[in-house]
């Protein structure tokens, strides 16, 4: 039984135990680790960009076999197929759709109105002000310390800001440098009403990243991530590895726009999307993130980039995004474990604070 103080305005909206989040990482982020999420009392989010229409009905069935605990999908707002996928949703009584770039108003109409709570995520003030006059039902926002894309505001700078904006009409999720109780707590003193992990859940055993990957992982500090455009033309928080600095050269800042056509058409080949729908979901893209001509090609690296190493274990090839918080994290405990170990933290934290006021 969690700890009455630590069920917040979040635990109701999606109807589950503990304030917590494990994010919608692509390639990561499946039914094993969604549904280890769930069982554990905490919101497991589905990985959708990385998959297929059909991927992702599948995808959805086997986590309801694994768990009749809430979880939620990851949805691109700008691709091709997006209302269908929200038809998806409803249909398979989904609890949340999160968006990583805010969906159109349409979209936010079609899930709410069938009972789907809609969460964005957003990097600073601003962003929060534009989804709050569209209605959304909480919101995610991530500092710089996050890994994948990620803005340049430390948590502890941008989160306030969120807040003040928000004032306590829905829920607010804080990412970015999240690990632990203590985080937990601290999270809850700031106002939010949950915290959201990506590389922590990332690191566990219920993840599906090849076992000799987790290991690469642990070897690394808090100063051992950078955040490069050289992925897909915008900041993307990564470990600092060879291929990364090979990235970063000139050489390969050169052959940026050729890799990203090969990477395309390999793209393609492995989920059987064609070409004139890759390049609508381009334009919608560029037309939502403001993104230039060679952004959008480059944008095509982040797939085959990121399977490479999350997938196929290849870390002498691929790119692995990841938070600062790799630094401090150095075991790899089951979902359960971690929730639980989570929540008794916060609940310290918590007792600390009352004591010393009580003094």
């Amino acid at each position: 039984m969690i700890d009455p103080r630590l069920h917040t305005s979040f635990c109701e909206l999606v109807g589950v135990e503990a304030p917590i989040v494990q994010t919608g990482m692509g390639w990561v982020a499946g039914p094993s680790l969604v549904s280890a999420s769930a069982e554990a009392g905490a919101l497991g989010i589905l990985a959708s960009a990385t998959m297929d229409f059909d991927q992702l009905k599948d995808a959805i069935a086997k986590v309801k076999a694994r768990t009749t605990k809430p979880f939620g999908v990851n949805l691109r707002a700008d691709s091709a197929d997006a209302a269908q996928r929200a038809e998806l949703l409803i249909t398979e009584g989904v609890r949340v759709a999160s968006f990583a770039q805010a969906p159109k108003r349409h979209l936010i109409d079609m899930l709410q109105s069938a009972g789907v709570a809609v969460i964005p995520s957003i990097g600073a003030k601003r962003h929060a002000e534009k989804v709050m006059e569209w209605g959304v039902d909480a919101i995610l926002v991530q500092g710089g310390e996050g890994g994948g894309h990620t803005g340049s505001v430390p948590t502890t700078i941008v989160l306030p800001q969120v807040l003040d904006v928000v004032d306590g009409a829905v829920p607010v999720i804080a990412a970015g440098g999240f690990h632990d109780g203590r985080g937990l707590a601290a999270a809850l003193a700031y106002g939010a009403d949950a915290v959201a992990m990506g590389t922590r859940f990332l690191l566990t055993v219920d993840s599906s990243v090849p076992d000799e990957v987790k290991k690469f992982y642990l070897g690394y500090g808090v100063a051992d991530t950078v955040v490069t455009t050289q992925v897909d033309g915008v900041p993307h928080r990564v470990l600092r590895t060879p291929m990364v600095a090979k990235l970063e050269s000139a050489a390969g800042k050169a052959m940026s726009i050729p890799r990203s056509i090969a990477n395309a058409r390999r793209f393609s080949a492995m989920t059987g999307l064609g070409y004139s729908e890759m390049l609508r979901e381009g334009w919608a893209m560029k037309a939502s993130m403001g993104l230039s001509w060679g952004q959008t090609v480059m944008a095509a690296n982040t797939p085959m980039l990121l399977k490479a190493g999350l997938v196929d274990g290849r870390t002498e090839a691929g790119v692995l995004a990841s938070g600062q918080v790799v630094g401090v994290i150095d075991d790899l405990p089951t979902c359960a474990e971690l929730i639980d170990r989570i929540t008794t933290g916060a609940v310290s934290a918590l007792d600390r604070v009352q004591s010393r006021s009580e003094t």
